[in-house]
């Protein structure tokens, strides 16, 4: 008999990568058409985790929101927390004093540190190496530490206010942190032994999910994210606020926009914040830490609580808010992820008509079609751990 030719046909697939999936956060879902291992596109399905934030901003008055901005990224609440304050300061005409700037913009470098040390440390973890996990949480460990020393929380911090801090730095505390900058460089040598040659680590991200600097401008990308594409644009530099324009640092680029470009770039990150953090200790200058503008500004705890004309103060701005002034305001600043921005309408009360996030995590993970686009699906990971994602901001 004649030897019969069989015809293979293939089908691509529909595959759900997650909520479920460890390296998806449990919150974000992936569809995923795939042809064999390859992919051929990807659909993300965001808002298991939406909590309204936004709609709450409204409801309450602008220091009653203010720990709101703390649930968006719980990794970077400093920075989540100054970004609403110089916002809010913007709309209310105000401005912070210059020690509780300089306080302000060390803090808000710890916080980068920390975002980063947890956005490295999974990304390489999802991939498949835990020693650089280990290694890196002894450093997260001690700013965490610092932080608790600082205002008593680790995590949802709630320290800047509106006008400036809510308590003085310590000498204990600067000694301490003073005492991590010295150290941290050495810690980020370990990370680099173990990761940056690393062949394994080399081979899942060189040449995985490149996009050049056209295309990330184009997708609204920013931070690490867009720096990686040799792009040269930080909210630090050209729109400078807090004590921002008085350090001196370096704003890192990679060249190829792929996934290794911008492990590099966080990596010179975390060297740039220790030299902020120490430049702002050095150059910390004496004064107040919130501004003079009872009308908008809390009294300070002491008097509250030892005078009832300062309680019957905070109680009103507490329960009525500051009263803004009519009008708006979109104030931009450069969180670990990239761009934070707030937008604030006000009708002339003490809550705002309207309040707007423009988180960073939301627009990047709109780029994981183009970063995963031809790729295989192990690479899915190492594109989700790239991006340095929080769902808590990209749901809002």
């Amino acid at each position: 008999m004649p030897e019969v030719e069989k015809i293979l046909e293939t089908r691509e697939l529909n595959v759900n990568m997650g909520p479920q999936h460890p390296a998806t956060h449990g919150v974000l879902r992936l569809v995923l058409d795939i042809d064999g291992e390859r992919i051929v596109n990807v659909k993300p399905v965001v808002g298991y985790l939406h909590r309204g934030v936004e709609k709450l901003g409204e409801n309450r008055t602008y220091f009653s929101a203010l720990p709101l901005s703390d649930r968006l990224d719980y990794i970077s609440t400093m920075n989540n927390n100054v970004g609403y304050c110089v916002a809010v300061e913007k709309l209310l005409g105000i401005e912070a004093p210059e020690r509780a700037k300089f306080i302000r913009t060390m803090v808000a470098e710890m916080n980068r540190i920390s975002n980063h040390i947890i956005a490295l440390a999974t990304h390489i973890l999802d991939i498949g190496a835990t020693t650089p996990f280990l290694y890196s949480f002894r450093e997260r460990e001690w700013l965490l530490d610092l932080f608790e020393m600082l205002c008593g929380a680790r995590l949802t911090v709630s320290y800047p206010r509106i006008g400036g801090v809510r308590n003085d730095v310590s000498q204990e505390f600067l000694d301490s942190l003073y005492k991590f900058t010295e150290e941290f460089p050495s810690r980020i040598n370990e990370y680099e032994t173990l990761i940056t040659e690393n062949r394994v680590w080399k081979k899942r991200t060189v040449g995985i999910g490149v996009i050049s600097a056209e295309e990330a401008i184009n997708w609204g990308l920013t931070g690490p994210t867009l720096r990686g594409s040799g792009v040269n644009y930080d909210v630090r530099k050209h729109a400078p606020y807090d004590a921002y324009d008085k350090v001196d640092f370096k704003v890192p680029l990679g060249k190829n926009g792929d996934c290794y470009d911008r492990y590099l770039c966080r990596i010179e990150e975390l060297k740039q914040s220790n030299r902020i953090i120490k430049q702002c200790i050095e150059k910390l200058p004496k004064g107040p830490i919130m501004a003079d503008v009872p009308k908008y500004v809390l009294p300070p705890k002491d008097n509250v609580l030892k005078d009832m004309e300062h309680l019957i103060h905070q109680f009103v701005l507490i329960t009525k808010g500051p009263t803004a002034p009519e009008g708006e305001v979109y104030v931009s600043t450069e969180v670990p992820k990239g761009e934070l921005g707030f937008y604030f309408v006000s009708d002339g009360t003490g809550r705002p008509y309207r309040m707007r996030v423009r988180s960073p995590s939301f627009i990047h993970v709109s780029v994981l079609p183009r970063l995963c686009a031809g790729h295989m699906v192990a690479d899915v990971i190492a594109n989700i751990g790239t991006i340095d994602i929080v769902l808590g901001e990209c749901d809002r």
